[in-house]
């Protein structure tokens, strides 16, 4: 079997490389002479499904699967085209993965073959297809649309590369990636295939897209700003054509001169003091008596002043800690001696302190936290107190509980 492929493969390739003229005239003009032709060489390409009559009375063309062939081949931009059609790949790619879990499940190891292989040839060749409409766009970008020879003509194709990536765009949204992943289930070649292949390639090529969208935007809008001018251009000229004895009048002489035509340079220069002159002396000197002069502010006399330095022997001196702190510490030390769980208010309360209670239990949580670690372990220290009936994660602390741990 693969041999007979492989023979009419070759012959066919060789009947391409025989007529190649013929082929690459018919490309270019885009339909066969037959007046110019050998008949023989016309009905030969014919069979082989290389040309074909759309209808009775018109020319021969080649078929699109050629020209695609030599449109990717030779990098013609002129005619490259963009597939936006990815809801028939995605029902092929379903229905190839249902056949192969069928064929799977049925122990029928020929057919689940088949059905891979023609899987894995539809998930890259769509992939490649994608690909392939990035770069058209890319190409058609980089060069401006450079295919085509004026400013209308270009704006229609960025018009029409826009349409194409917002089809593009809403194909890549068909693809539920949860849905594939139900299908491919625990098969790990229906997993790679449906899920992280088209996964990578989509990711990609959503980003590239994206990318392209903002530049078609970008070209249009210089497009349609050269396309004003131009046409401003034009109705100036054909003004000018209309009106041969037209000649503008002297902007000068109107009431309001238009801001493009005024733009004198100023007459004065701007005003600046010029010290050298002596002519300007007198005014000079009389500006300079009206500065208030700087003997008039009060001066320090103790730029003049002896400033002698005795050195002493130092006075040690110790900093008196809060009463404050000084009566928590004596809280602890009386949790220490009864061992016994105490409530820092009711202490507050039994030792008759004149303390705000608020000030109080933040002293006690300042000083439990300020222990050093090696001590700190000896202590529990719990809040007592109750969520915030409105805000939600605000705990109200309104005691705490001190005890040997």
């Amino acid at each position: 079997m693969s041999n007979h492929l492989h023979q009419a493969g070759s012959k066919f390739l060789k009947l391409l490389g025989r007529h190649s003229d013929l082929i690459m005239d018919a490309y270019l003009s885009g339909s066969v002479n037959e007046t110019e032709v050998d008949p023989k060489a016309i009905e030969k390409l014919s069979k082989a499904n290389v040309l074909w009559r759309p209808d009775v009375e018109q020319e021969l063309r080649l078929t699109g699967t050629v020209r695609s062939m030599l449109e990717n081949a030779l990098s013609d931009e002129r005619n490259r085209q963009i597939d936006a059609n990815s809801g028939s790949a995605l029902a092929t790619i379903k229905t190839l993965a249902n056949h192969y879990k069928e064929a799977r499940h049925n122990v029928d190891h020929a057919a689940a073959e088949a059905y891979l292989n023609d899987l894995n040839e539809h998930v890259y060749a769509f992939t490649e297809s994608l690909a392939y409409s990035t770069r058209v766009l890319w190409s058609r970008i980089n060069n401006e649309f450079g295919y085509v020879g004026t400013i209308n003509a270009k704006i229609r194709e960025n018009e029409l590369a826009q349409s194409q990536v917002t089809e593009l765009l809403n194909g890549l949204e068909m693809f539920q990636f949860d849905e594939l992943t139900e299908i491919a289930g625990d098969i790990r070649e229906l997993r790679k295939l449906m899920v992280t292949t088209l996964q990578e390639a989509l990711s990609q090529s959503i980003e590239e897209l994206s990318l392209v969208q903002s530049r078609l935007l970008e070209l249009l809008g210089r497009f349609r700003h050269i396309q004003g001018r131009t046409r401003l251009l034009k109705g100036w000229l054909l003004h000018q054509d209309m009106h041969p004895e037209y000649s503008p009048e002297s902007h000068a002489s109107h009431k309001t001169v238009p801001s493009l035509f005024n733009h004198a340079a100023a007459i004065l220069k701007p005003a600046a003091v010029d010290v050298r002159n002596t002519l300007h002396e007198t005014e000079l000197m009389q500006l300079v008596a009206k500065v208030k002069s700087f003997s008039d502010r009060p001066q320090t006399q103790t730029a003049h002043e002896d400033l002698s330095i005795t050195l002493e022997d130092t006075v040690a001196f110790d900093i008196t800690e809060s009463q404050l702190k000084l009566d928590v510490d004596q809280y602890f030390c009386d949790v220490i001696d009864s061992g016994v769980r105490q409530s820092a208010l009711e202490y507050l309360r039994a030792q008759d302190l004149n303390w705000d209670a608020e000030s109080w239990i933040y002293q006690v949580i300042g000083g439990y936290e300020g222990l050093p670690e090696e001590q700190k372990h000896f202590f529990e220290l719990e809040p007592l107190g109750e969520s915030h009936p409105i805000y939600n994660g605000n705990f109200i602390i309104k005691d705490v509980e001190l005890w040997l741990a």
